[in-house]
């Protein structure tokens, strides 16, 4: 069932046994290496340019039209690049460009990919990624897995051999902008171990739901099942700081300060065991459903050798069958959550960045990560 894919519309282990608490001499650390994490990204963030959205876009798609990557490829990748931007998730923005460009020029990611879908059953369908960059895959499995939800009142979509698909809220706050509620998972290279053990098997592997709220923008919850990115954990030893000791852990299992101790060891999941179990349930959606690389067998995102990661998506669409009723009791919901004293909807901080930057038609970017797209984007090695 062949289509053309669409770009989207701008709107995502701890040791065996517990760890003692922390003794008086160690608290000092670990807080001067929050507070050292902070400043760094406070500073960071003082460091940026804003940029028009369809500049934003233009410039990240010449950047990879640069080297090779087809126009309707490009604008794909760009738009949702962009789009996590906009709502503040920068470590799936204009940082990723460069990581893309090294992996296309290794075969690392195949340029010219174009992605194939087989329908597998009447709400569900296969969508093969083909190696390339993943958003173009993921453009295709919304566009069909989304008109077979609005005819059936349900629709799976898969999609295997596949990479990086950045901000997974990005992509469900489509499925509810057509009415649909939209769940999306997705694994990614081992850096969570199983709870007890010490050797990574799954990845962050996050999950993100999205449900359409009437007159009012989508509820959007994005989560990964790490305590934070590990691309934080690379930022900082990239810069020479330390992180603080609830991170990570080294290869050992013990909690640690030191961001090459903490690569070369998994990072936390949240939840602690609960969490771990969550990233298994991804990895049985993500792999065992679609047929992709396991996490363990997933080379790295950033690393521009090695083979294609071959990793995978799991997408449900959902559609209400009283959309009226569902969108009174999720009213309902919300604002229960808006009027408990101290509580904080999920996605709220997303959804005041996007008004942002839709108010002022920009969005901040961080300087370093600029310059280095526009050189891309002039033919710069």
């Amino acid at each position: 069932m062949p289509a053309t894919p669409a770009a989207p519309a701008t709107p995502a282990a701890p040791a065996a046994s517990v760890a003692p608490a922390a003794s008086v001499a160690s608290v000092a650390p670990a807080a001067s290496a929050a507070l050292a994490t902070r400043a760094a990204s406070a500073a960071a963030v003082a460091e940026t340019q804003r940029i028009g959205i369809p500049e934003a876009r233009a410039l990240i798609a010449a950047a990879l039209a640069a080297n090779g990557v087809p126009p309707a490829a490009a604008a794909s990748t760009a738009a949702a690049l962009v789009a996590a931007e906009i709502e503040g998730q920068w470590g799936h923005g204009f940082t990723r460009v460069e990581d893309y460009v090294g992996q296309i020029r290794t075969g690392k990611i195949v340029a010219a990919a174009v992605p194939s879908v087989t329908r597998s059953a009447p709400a569900a369908i296969a969508v093969d990624a083909a190696h390339g960059l993943a958003y173009p895959a993921v453009d295709l499995a919304i566009e069909i897995g989304a008109a077979i939800a609005a005819e059936t009142g349900v629709a799976t979509m898969s999609i295997a051999r596949s990479h990086h698909c950045g901000a997974l809220s990005v992509q469900v706050a489509r499925l509810a902008a057509r009415g649909l509620l939209g769940f999306m998972f997705a694994n990614a290279p081992a850096s969570i171990a199983p709870w007890g053990g010490t050797r990574p098997l799954y990845g962050t592997n996050p999950i993100a739901f999205a449900a359409p709220r009437s007159g009012a923008e989508p509820l959007v919850i994005d989560l990964s099942l790490s305590r934070v990115a590990r691309g934080k954990v690379m930022a900082a030893k990239k810069a020479g700081r330390p992180i603080p000791d609830d991170w990570a852990l080294d290869a050992a299992g013990a909690p640690t300060t030191d961001p090459a101790r903490a690569l070369e060891g998994s990072m936390r999941p949240i939840g602690e065991a609960k969490g771990t179990a969550l990233a298994l349930m991804v990895e049985v959606l993500t792999t065992a459903l679609t047929g992709a690389n396991p996490s363990a067998a997933a080379a790295s995102f950033f690393d521009a050798d090695g083979p294609p990661p071959g990793t995978g998506q799991f997408l449900m669409a959902i559609r209400p069958a009283d959309p009226d009723g569902f969108a009174l009791a999720l009213d309902h919901l919300v604002r229960a959550v808006e009027g408990t004293k101290g509580a904080r909807l999920p996605g709220a901080r997303r959804a005041a960045a996007i008004a942002r930057a839709g108010a002022e038609g920009s969005v901040a970017v961080a300087r370093r990560h600029l310059d280095r797209v526009r050189a891309l984007a002039a033919g710069e090695p």
